[in-house]
């Protein structure tokens, strides 16, 4: 395809050297075209095994947990080596995730790529020990430390929605915090990930073990990822049930646990607010990536008495995008990632129907799409918060309008769900938003149209949206011990 993934050889990265897969390898899907793109390497149980011992022996054996600078430039040359090969991973990305070329200027690649920067600056800037000043027990004066330091071993294990943002987002704070990384990426973008350990063999000084990328269809080696008492830590993006698997999995050794799990998050449209800008700004955001995004808002709740308008705003807007070819620059909607996924998109827009829905616009295929896995931008009316499309991820370019009788109902609404992850709110009374934002229980919230997704910005979830956050300050921590240490004063 290009220099970055030759056809038949993206090779795993293990102690840092480039090698073959031990079960052989497996195909990549262009979700737009239905066509096998090349192959991956795919890694046995054994590869697996090796690359968790190679962490284990460059965070136990070295002095990268302890040299903040050394790191620090490592990660800058990772980033370095990604943008100058930026045209080629714009290709990947488009043709492996089906992204929407638009998108690899933001969220899908230089957005996280430049992102990078960020973490590479706090492994300088970092306050790596806290003097606590002298304390007294028991008649002794001493002196306390705090200092932080890596966790060790962090298994991190990725899914293939974003898969730039979400393996950099992992990779960059785990390193720049002192740790070694084993990375289990999705095996529907297996080059996503793949490519990083060429420009990591070829373009940076990362020392051999620091960083293993293990590429394999076999969901079972996450699995081992998990429960080998050898990793210290897991990362872990997904959906909620494989979350509660790894949390499972992870307690026989009480390993840290990071999850940033699923969403079903809403967008309350207050009645001062400008409903039909409110209704088609959802309705794009919906769209986007063909609704592929886990904070996503795909609940649009709305006054009871503007419902009719707002669902009519929403499906013109939805209608207007359609669902396009990714390689077009003005294609918002692409395809899904694949026809198992698809198939479980649709039987949600089936669900709708059986439950007493209707769809405003969209509702299936597109009529002009024999070939690709695409679903048309959709708009679900006439159902209640109690509907399964309600209720449930469905992750495809799906938006539910629910009626509110009033602020209070549209924030119980909002927060009748096991979700907690993200959430918008709209409307033009200071005083109602802030009500509003108060009592919802969600770990972001953009008003009005505000973003808060940026690299120094915590993400995260309440409920059975995740346990931790990712990114800024706090996504650092998530990958540092705390250890005090005192001395007689």
């Amino acid at each position: 395809m290009n220099g970055l993934v030759p056809a038949d050889d993206t090779p795993l990265l293990i102690g840092g050297k480039l090698v073959p897969g031990g079960s052989g390898v497996f195909a990549t899907i262009n979700p737009a075209t239905e066509e096998v793109l090349g192959h991956a390497a795919d890694a046995s149980p054994e590869d697996m095994d090796a690359a968790i011992a190679a962490a284990r022996a460059a965070f136990d054996d070295t002095d990268w947990s302890r040299d903040h600078a050394f790191r620090a430039h490592c990660v800058r040359q990772l980033r370095d080596a990604m943008q100058a090969h930026i045209e080629e991973l714009r290709e990947i990305t488009i043709a492996e995730v089906g992204a929407p070329v638009m998108l690899t200027s933001g969220p899908q690649l230089e957005g996280p790529v430049a992102d990078l920067s960020f973490a590479a600056d706090l492994a300088e800037s970092y306050s790596w020990q806290t003097d606590l000043g002298l304390g007294e027990t028991m008649g002794i004066s001493s002196r306390r430390v705090i200092r932080r330091e890596a966790v060790g071993v962090v298994g991190a294990i990725t899914p293939w929605n974003f898969p730039h943002q979400i393996n950099l987002a992992k990779i960059g704070p785990a390193l720049a915090a002192g740790n070694t990384v084993v990375l289990k990426p999705a095996p529907d973008t297996p080059w996503c990930a793949a490519v990083l350990g060429r420009l990591v063999v070829e373009h940076t000084d990362i020392p051999a073990g620091v960083l293993n990328i293990v590429t394999s269809q076999d969901h079972s080696l996450g699995a081992r990822l998990v429960e080998d008492p050898r990793v210290d830590m897991i990362t872990f993006t997904g959906s909620t049930g494989t979350g509660r698997a790894v949390m499972s999995g992870a307690a026989a050794t009480l390993k840290r646990t990071f999850l940033e799990l699923g969403g079903k998050s809403a967008s309350i449209v207050l009645d001062d607010a400008d409903i039909a800008g409110a209704a088609s700004f959802t309705a794009f955001s919906v769209a986007v990536h063909a609704g592929q995004g886990c904070a996503l808002t795909t609940r649009l709740v709305v006054p009871r008495a503007s419902y009719d308008d707002a669902v009519a705003a929403a499906a013109k807007a939805m209608a207007g995008l359609g669902a396009g070819d990714p390689t077009n620059p003005g294609t918002i909607c692409g395809p899904l990632i694949s026809a198992r996924q698809r198939e479980r998109v649709q039987g949600y827009l089936d669900s709708a129907l059986r439950e007493g829905g209707r769809f405003a616009t969209g509702g299936g295929r597109p009529a002009d799409r024999d070939r690709g896995f695409f679903i048309e931008p959709t708009v679900i009316a006439g159902l209640d918060n109690t509907a399964t499309v309600a209720q449930e991820e469905i992750f495809g370019p799906v938006l539910v309008v629910i009626a509110h009788d009033g602020d209070q109902d549209a924030v119980r609404i909002a927060n009748e769900s096991p979700y907690g992850l993200s959430g918008a709110i709209w409307g033009t009374d200071p005083e109602r938003i802030e009500r509003a934002v108060a009592g919802v229980r969600t770990g972001t919230l953009g008003i009005n149209g505000g973003q808060w997704y940026n690299a120094d910005a915590p993400f995260g979830g309440y409920k059975q949206s995740g346990i931790g956050r990712e990114m800024g300050v706090a996504g650092f921590e998530e990958y540092l011990e705390t250890k005090l240490v005192a001395t007689p004063a």
